[in-house]
């Protein structure tokens, strides 16, 4: 079996296979998945095995030389449309994490920049690529870990929501980042997670591997985070992101805007914590953003021995919301630490 090394997601060049951690599975068992087949990575993105937008992207990056180096086609215009195929497959499982894309337009412009070589070249080019993408996504949230460790020093206790740790990504994660950094640093840090509903990020993902790095955790409803704040048990609120506009306004999980509202309200700072390829400068603002929306059975069924609401009551759910940049203190970036009304300035740097 190949070794992740602590990571979330990797790549088994020997056997051309994307290799991730179950996450739908946590924390009960951690099983380790062997994909090598496109409908098996679109199901394991679909469902959430797969999930976070930085892992995401890198994922899809290894995906693509995997289903390449896998294809047998020995005419080049066939194989490269194959690969387009492929990657129009691939990014229609979650319209809203921009990584996904990003991810996607890379390996596009590795395959265009190798068009004149032969397959066998281009296939060692896109795993090339893909490897890159792997080491830079770990050196980019390191270095989110320790921008924010810095601004964040002398603060200890923190509200974080859904899972944007090191299961987000590939290792450190976004939002977690700065907190097992300041933990490195001797830092006493105390993390409160919100479950996260309907899917539960939060109480089993985030609570799991922050217990599981010796964090002082504790898990809370999503409509308690009022009352953490009001009552002074946080110096801070950190999220990740799925997709960031260009002025600032941020998707991310469900549960999120809300969170900002009340944080503005208690004057508790709000941070998010995303690698800059999380901006989309195509997205003007948070209106261009598209919400993907999720089968209301997660509300109903997915938790409950039986069905915990009337069968004729309806659901609604949808899977992110977006906040307002005006709520947002700052954005911690592998760039550093920038003001919403700065992010357009950050763009050709």
């Amino acid at each position: 079996m190949f070794d992740l090394k602590g990571q979330t997601a990797g790549y088994d060049t020997e056997n051309e296979a994307l290799v991730i951690i179950d996450q739908t599975l946590l924390p009960a068992r951690e099983v380790i998945l062997s994909l090598t087949k496109k409908e098996e990575i679109f199901a394991a993105i679909k469902e959430l095995k797969l999930r976070g937008a930085p892992c995401i992207g890198v994922s899809m990056a290894i995906a693509l030389s995997v289903l390449s180096a896998r294809d047998h086609e020995n005419d080049k215009q066939s194989f490269y449309e194959n690969f387009i195929n492929n990657c129009s497959y691939l990014v229609s499982s979650r319209p809203t994490a921009v990584n996904l894309f990003w991810a996607a337009d890379v390996m596009k412009k590795t395959f265009s920049e190798n068009l004149s070589k032969s397959i066998p070249e281009i296939k060692a080019a896109l795993k090339k690529r893909a490897l890159e993408i792997l080491d830079d996504d770990i050196l980019r949230c390191r270095k989110i870990g320790e921008y924010g460790a810095e601004l964040l020093k002398g603060k200890t206790s923190f509200l974080t929501h859904c899972n944007a740790g090191r299961l987000a990504c590939i290792k450190y994660g976004t939002a977690l980042a700065p907190i097992y950094v300041l933990k490195e640093n001797g830092a006493d840090v105390k993390v409160y997670a919100d479950e996260t509903r309907p899917l539960l990020q939060g109480a089993r993902l985030t609570a799991y591997e922050l217990a599981k790095a010796g964090i002082d955790t504790t898990v809370i409803c999503d409509n308690m985070a009022s009352y953490v704040l009001s009552h002074g048990l946080c110096e801070a609120v950190i999220t990740g992101a799925d997709r960031i506009a260009e002025n600032g306004d941020t998707a991310n999980k469900i549960g999120t805007s809300g969170l900002a509202v009340i944080a503005k309200h208690y004057n508790i700072p709000f941070y998010v914590a995303a690698p800059f390829s999380t901006v989309d400068f195509g997205t003007k603002t948070g209106n261009g953003i598209e919400i993907e929306m999720r089968d209301g059975d997660e509300i109903s069924e997915m938790w409950y021995s039986e069905r915990m609401t009337p069968k004729e009551a309806k659901a609604l759910n949808p899977a992110f919301d977006v906040t307002d940049s005006s709520l947002i203190t700052a954005f911690i970036t592998e760039r550093g630490v920038i003001a919403p009304e700065k992010l357009r300035d950050m763009k050709d740097r």
